[in-house]
């Protein structure tokens, strides 16, 4: 079996989701920390990828998901950049 980058693009993506996964529930990352989105969101991306580029009929039920999976993570990843500048805002606000 000869292995293509998007092959490799979707295992990593699955790795990545899974890791992630693992370490919001051995409390090694938040899930509102910057690393633990952009892991789901590069690994969503790789499985997407994997499924556009791949041999087999387009799957359209993973694709969505996975689509759904990188705004989801994008969305986290705003509001949480924007959430901290407005901390930063606020306290430099209150500081003397």
């Amino acid at each position: 079996m000869t292995f293509m980058w998007h092959d490799w693009a979707g295992y990593i993506g699955v790795v990545l989701v899974l890791l992630a996964f693992l370490l919001l529930q051995a409390h090694k990352v938040r899930g509102n920390g910057l690393i633990y989105q952009l892991m789901n969101v590069l690994g969503a991306l790789g499985v997407a990828l994997s499924l556009v580029f791949g041999l087999a009929p387009m799957n359209w039920p993973a694709f969505l998901m996975q689509a759904a999976w990188v705004c989801i993570g994008v969305y986290g990843i705003v509001h949480s950049a924007r959430a901290r500048r407005e901390a930063r805002d606020l306290g430099s606000k209150l500081a003397p």
